[in-house]
Order: C-alpha cells, then structure tokens, then sequence
C-alpha cells in the first residue's frame, strides 16, 4: 500500500472553493430539477445580515456551519436551494465601534460634520464587508453570492420606506412626546430591548416631605416633585384627600403640593408614599398621564442638573447628589439612610450606561395589531420553533408588546424619510422628498434629521431580499396590495423555510421579523426558527473583548482546518444549548480529517485495477456490512429532516471511524491480497469498499466539504457527478 501524507487543508481549501464557485452551483437557478426523483421545490434559507464592522467570532462561523449542513443537505436531495447572503449597516452598534476608533485617534464624533462622519463610517463599513465576505468563503458557505444584499443598498432602502410609509397611511406610525430610554453617553434613544437590566447596590434615602416620608435613590430628580401620591385604600393615609394641596419646606425652598391617589402604588414598599417625576420616570410619567399633571425636565439630555435645580444647576448626577442630600440634612429633611440598598436599574446594552429616562418627540410603531396575527400564525405552528420552549417564550413578549420607538438620534443608518413643521410641529412621510410646504399652516417643513432603528430595516430581510433580489424580473401584481409589484425570486422562495439564528435576539429580530414579514406581504416569513446557543470560550464563559477570550474561527481554521472546526462545532451542540470552544476538542476533530484521508486513499490504491461494471457476487459479510451502512444512511437522513444535526454527525462520524476503518478496512487487506484464483472475492470487496466509501463522503459532506469534495474528486465512476455537492443524497 502507498502511504499518504497528512490532509493539508491549506493546499485544498481555496482551491475547492473556487471549483464549487466557478461552477456556479451555489445559484438554484443553475441546478437541474430533473437530477433527482426526490424532489424539485425550493429551500430557502436567508443569511442573518452580519454587522458590517469588524471581522467574524466563534458565533459567526457557528452560523455558518449550521446554515451551510442544511443548504448542503437539502441541495443533495434535490431541492432548489437558496442560501442568500447578506450584510447589515448595524446602525447603533456600527457607530458605536467607529466612536472607539475615533477615540484612540483622540476624536469625537461630536462637533464633526455629519456628512463627513458619515461617510467615513461608509468606507469603513464597506471595507469591513468585503473582508466578512472573504470570511464566510473560508468558512465553506455555499451562499449565492449573485443575489447577495446589503441592508444599504437602495432597493433595500426603498422597500424599507414603502413600509413605512404604510404603516403611517395605515394609522401605526406615530410621532409624539413620550418617556424613552436616553444613553446619556451615545446621545441617542433606545428601545427596552436595547437596555439591560443591572443590579447595582446604592444609598436609599429617607426624606420628608411635609407630613409625609418618601424613599428615593435619587433625590436628584426631586427638585420639581410637586405632587405626592398614595394609594387610594391604604388606611394610613385615608384622612389625605384626592387634590389636597400641602404647604411644604423642600431642597431650594417652600413649595405647594398637591395629593393624588392612584391604584399604581406600591403599599408595601417604603413607606407606602411617593412623590413622582414624570419626566424621569416611566411609572411617573403614566401616572401623571392618566391624572393630566404637568411634566417638568429636571436632567438634560447631556446628565447635567438644569436650573430648576438651583444651585446644582449645571452640575453631573454624580457630583450633585451627595450634596443635595447635605442641603437636605442641614434642613432636618433627611429621616435615614438605607446604606446597602440593592435595585435593578437600567443600562446601556452597548456601553453600560445608566439609563436616563427623558420625554423627547420620536417616531414610535403601534405593536399590538401587528402583533396580533403573529400570534395567531405561531399558537396554530404555522411556525415552528427548534427547541420548541421558544414558543412560550416568544407568544409571552407579544402578548405584553410594547410600542416600538423607530428613531435614533445617530448618523449612521437609514435616514427616516419625514418632515417637521416648525410652525406647528406637523409631521409628514415624504420617501420621494417633494413636500416642502405644511398642508396645516403654509409653513416650512424641515427634513428630520434621525435614523431608523437598524432592527426596523433588518426586520424585513426576508421579504425585502427576495423583492430585490430578482428585482430585474419584477412585475405588477396588484394595485390594491400591500406590496404592488412581486419578483420571479419572491414568487418562487418565499415564505423561506428556515431562518436560523441565535436565541437571545428572539425579541430584537425573530418577532420582528414575523410581524412585519406578515403586514407587508400577507405571509409568514419563515417556516421553521432554529436558534442556536452561544458559542463561549473553552471555560464555559462568554465570549467578550474586555475580558480577552474572544476566539478567532480563522485562527483554528488556519491551525486545524475548517472542516476540523465545522464539525467541531455541530458535534454535541444541540439546539438553544450554549457550547464550549475547546481547542483539543478542534484538535480531535482535526486527527478525524485525516482519518478520512487516510482511510480513502487506502481505498483508491487498492481499487485502482477495479473495472466498474457488473456489480459482482457478494459474500454474506460483504452484504451485511453493506445493509449496516444502509442502516446508517437511513438513521442520518432521519435526524437531518428533524434538525437533530449534531446527532447526524455523531451517528455517521462514529460509523466511518469504529465501523468503517477500524472493522471493515481491517478485514479487508486480507481479501485485497488474495491470489489470482481467488479475484470474485478481491472484487466484491473492492466493491463494498468503493461503495462505503462513497456513500460516506455523501454522509459526511453536509459537515465537511472540503476534504470530501477533495477526495471524490479522484474517485472513479461513470456515474460521477462533477462536483460531491450535487450528488445525490444516499437512499
């Protein structure tokens, strides 16, 4: 036998990679139906957009891997499968790595023209793309990359617009004064998605006010508390009338306050008495809503005291609250302090922040009606959740939903298309940008200078990818629909089947997408959710830049190869669970390539005087071994129809191993030596060999192209296919 030298990914991969891509396989439309009795219908998988700002993780290459065995797999058994790559502009988040950058150049974004800052975010969006997309062709994804869309490109933009507009004619977008979340830091709005919840240990001060003692850890905001309300049936203050007005010493002098008494207060916390903010405070601000009291900004929007504050006017939270309380002392209005008071405050998702609640004018989205029929598609399984837990989990956030705040105070991002009355503060939708006239008052109107929420864009992706997509071939549909026009790619791949994603934006993205996927086309989005966990580094924990575990998927592939890293990450991952990235595990997986190197090319040396023809007569080990493999295919397919991939992997990589090389191959050699008397023997071997060994590397190639693309190549057979990936899949 000839020995073969060690598998070098690094001499096959890119090599096999332009073959799959210069064939032009990866495009459905170039695949023939006809090449299986199996079927002939599309699959459709749309690449989540990645962040166009920096390189691919570990997460990344996970997606890659899952979405790639499901295109690979469907692909073979004869579907037209669409994998449509994309990227994502990735607003918010996208400025917020370029603000990092500025400030290691000792810049800021603020003071810089708008223009000029946006554009320099563009070249380095687009830089980072082209590198990304170098990336995802590493990691083997047999995406079409004719149809690949970015989340900027003007038809994308045009459909996001459309929508938008139609949700304003439709009476769900909304622009008006509301509580929002502000980052004090970034200087923009966030939605509740967008924040985190923290626990943080403070003081709880004790004050009196008047007759009573209110709870707060943040006497900064009290300054303008005019108003002290109580719980209409708490029997300790039922001698306090609905509209009393109190006279009262308070931080900068005497002030008037009135009583209110609302269902919203918390008896048994503190003292049972509050005095409110509504400004600063979302359960203050609805209070002061449903009793129509004034609102009063004590904090700017930079987190500096205004001069209602007096004295501490102009100065930072941090620096004014240990000397109000001073003052407050000095006045005998401190009744104690609470030194260890544990809370939940909100924080910035992105710089850690503490939120400051402010009431600002902002584009907002009415979620219940939308919300509605997404319900009703997920609780009949028109969609299909992976693990299945996430159904309760997703129907419980749009049974609570929220309205939706669309804008953000950033550069970076798709610009809303409205105009501002500065007369009389009437709003108009203008996506063609030809009303410069209020139809209210005559007077200007001035282009709003905000951005959508990135997730309101990428909340479309589906449909909007597919209307572009094909956007050559698109055609009249009907005037009267939601969506006038369609394309031959929307017509033949949508809904798609599944769109594959990581669990923890379920709310950011998934939900969204279903709801807006169902206004504007009528359709669900998408057939089946699979989510996948985190991928976390080899000690359990998550990966993060501070802490220094971040793992680079090309560093391994570079080391072991990527069909080493590929399975790697499929083999014991199973759905919505997190996984460690152990390099020994990579490693393991690595000596796993070679094994199949090995393995076939002891099966090529040894067939290469076999004539394909007659099939010959077959032992009854021979048939055995071949019924097992049987057993195996059928095993494989199964779990692949039911998402179970990693168990796939598991059941065909334990068979080529223990089963294949460690029994069958052994038996063999003593068959493949035998004299010329003895040649039917030699031949049903070399037969069953050939046989296994190709129907393996079917198995096999879903989860590691590379290597078995490389070895069928050499592979013998009138029967051959050009290329493994469009073999059929074995029955």
């Amino acid at each position: 036998m000839e020995a073969s030298n060690p598998y070098d990914p690094k001499k096959v991969e890119d090599k096999i990679y332009k073959l799959w891509e210069d064939s032009g396989f990866f495009n459905p439309d170039n695949l023939n139906a006809k090449r299986s009795t199996l079927h002939a219908k599309p699959f459709t998988i749309i690449m989540p957009p990645a962040n166009a700002n920096g390189s691919l993780h570990a997460g990344h290459a996970l997606v890659m891997t899952i979405e790639d065995i499901m295109t690979r797999y469907k692909r073979m058994r004869g579907y037209k499968a669409l994998w449509l790559p994309g990227l994502d502009h990735a607003g918010f988040e996208t400025q917020v790595v370029y603000e990092k950058k500025l400030e290691k150049e000792g810049k800021s974004r603020f003071g810089m023209d708008k223009d000029a800052l946006y554009n320099e975010i563009l070249n380095f969006t687009l830089e980072n793309k082209k590198n990304i997309e170098g990336q995802i062709r590493k990691m083997g994804a047999s995406c079409d990359w004719s149809r690949e869309k970015f989340t900027l490109d003007k038809d994308i933009v045009k459909i996001v617009y459309e929508t938008f507009e139609r949700l304003y004619k439709d009476g769900l977008v909304y622009r008006g004064k509301k509580i929002i979340n502000w980052c004090v830091k970034n200087q923009t709005s966030l939605s509740d998605l967008e924040t985190e919840n923290t626990e943080k240990t403070d003081k709880f001060y004790y004050l009196k006010y008047g007759p009573f003692v209110i709870a707060t850890a943040r006497p900064e905001t009290k300054f303008g508390d005019k108003y002290v309300v109580i719980h209409p049936k708490d029997k300790r203050y039922e001698n306090y009338k609905d509209g009393q007005k109190l006279k009262l010493e308070w931080i900068n002098g005497p002030i008037e306050a009135t009583v209110i008494k609302d269902e919203a207060i918390d008896m048994d916390f503190g003292t049972g008495v509050m005095t409110i903010t509504p400004w600063h405070d979302p359960v203050d601000f609805e209070i002061a809503k449903r009793h129509n009291l004034d609102k009063e900004q004590i904090i700017d929007f930079q987190g500096r005291l205004l001069p209602v504050a007096g004295e501490f006017a102009g100065m930072k939270i941090t620096e004014a609250r240990p000397l109000i309380i001073e003052k407050l002392q000095k006045k005998g209005l401190v009744d104690k302090i609470d030194e260890n008071y544990k809370h939940v405050v909100k924080t910035c998702y992105k710089c850690n922040s503490l939120i400051e609640p402010q009431i600002k004018d902002q584009w907002f989205l009415k979620m219940e009606s939308l919300a509605k029929p997404a319900i009703e598609a997920i609780q009949k399984s028109k969609i299909k959740f992976i693990p299945s837990n996430y159904k309760k989990i997703i129907l419980h956030w749009l049974k609570n939903i929220l309205d939706w705040p669309l804008s953000r105070q950033i550069v970076w991002g798709i610009p809303i298309p409205a105009k501002i009355c500065q007369k009389c503060q009437h709003t108009v939708v203008d996506i063609d940008d030809k009303v410069n006239t209020c139809e209210k008052c005559q007077g200007n109107l001035v282009k709003d200078t905000d951005t959508f929420d990135t997730w309101f864009s990428s909340g479309q992706w589906p449909f909007a990818t597919l209307l572009t997509s094909g956007r050559s071939n698109s055609k009249v549909k009907n005037q009267n629909a939601k969506i006038p026009w369609t394309t031959d790619d929307f017509e033949t791949f949508y809904p798609t089947d599944v769109m594959e994603t990581a669990g923890e934006i379920i709310f950011f993205w998934v939900a969204r997408m279903i709801m807006l996927g169902i206004y504007s086309t009528g359709k669900i989005p998408f057939k089946y959710v699979y989510l996948h966990g985190l991928v976390l580094d080899d000690k359990g924990q998550k990966m993060s830049k501070s802490k220094g575990n971040v793992i680079d998927p090309l560093l391994i592939t570079e080391k072991y190869g990527t069909d080493a890293l590929r399975i790697g990450l499929i083999m014991g991952n199973t759905p919505g669970q997190s996984l460690a990235l152990d390099d020994n595990k990579i490693r393991g997986y690595r000596n796993f390539a070679n094994k199949i190197w090995n393995a076939s090319h002891f099966v090529l040396y040894n067939t290469k005087d076999y004539k394909i023809g007659k099939k010959p007569k077959l032992t009854s080990l021979q048939s055995k071994n071949l019924k097992e493999l049987q057993k195996i295919i059928k095993k494989a397919t199964k779990l692949m129809d039911d998402f179970k991939f990693y168990y796939a992997a598991e059941k065909i990589y334990h068979y080529f191993w223990h089963t294949f090389c460690d029994k069958i191959i052994e038996e063999s050699k003593a068959h493949l030596a035998i004299s010329d008397k003895q040649q039917e023997t030699r031949q049903g071997t070399q037969y069953m060999l050939l046989e296994i060994l190709t129907q393996s590397l079917k198995l096999l190639h879903p989860f590691m192209p590379f290597i078995t693309e490389e070895v069928y190549q050499q592979l013998n057979g009138s029967s051959k296919k050009k290329l493994l990936m469009i073999e059929e899949w074995p029955t």
